[in-house]
């Protein structure tokens, strides 16, 4: 079998596997901060999770094909772990942008949970002044 052959398999499994774990990681931790957000709506926030945890496999795994091809042909096995080690260097930094972008989404959306919370009034009005008059000045 071809060395390339080799090293794009390796690439694949390697890829595929980082960026499902990944997504499980995000998944099952960042369900507790959508039911903080979302007030307790564990329906909502487990739809909300999966349409996140969906996007994130489009994207890793688009970008994970669009660099499996390689413009160099591998002679010998050192060469293989060279082209790996980039392959999967730049992966995994994708994948931590992704992971640090999602962190950082579902931060925000925390955040503005609890400032509209903390705007609600803690006892609700039990009734209205009526407005004093003008102060007239001379």
């Amino acid at each position: 079998m071809d060395r390339t052959v080799i090293a794009y398999v390796v690439y694949l499994i390697v890829s595929i596997g980082l960026t499902v774990w990944v997504a499980r990681t995000l998944s099952r931790n960042g369900r507790v901060f959508l039911a903080d957000v979302l007030q307790g709506n564990e329906k909502l926030a487990d739809a909300v999770n999966h349409l996140l945890v969906v996007g994130f496999y489009l994207v890793n795994l688009g970008f994970v094909a669009l660099y499996l091809s390689g413009d160099d042909t591998i002679e010998d096995t050192r060469e293989i772990f060279e082209a790996l080690s980039t392959k999967l260097g730049v992966v995994l930094l994708v994948l931590g942008a992704m992971h640090l972008g999602n962190v950082y989404v579902l931060n925000r959306i925390r955040r503005r949970g609890i400032m509209e919370r903390e705007q609600l009034p803690p006892v609700a009005p039990q009734g209205w002044t009526a407005p004093s008059a003008p102060a007239t000045g001379a």
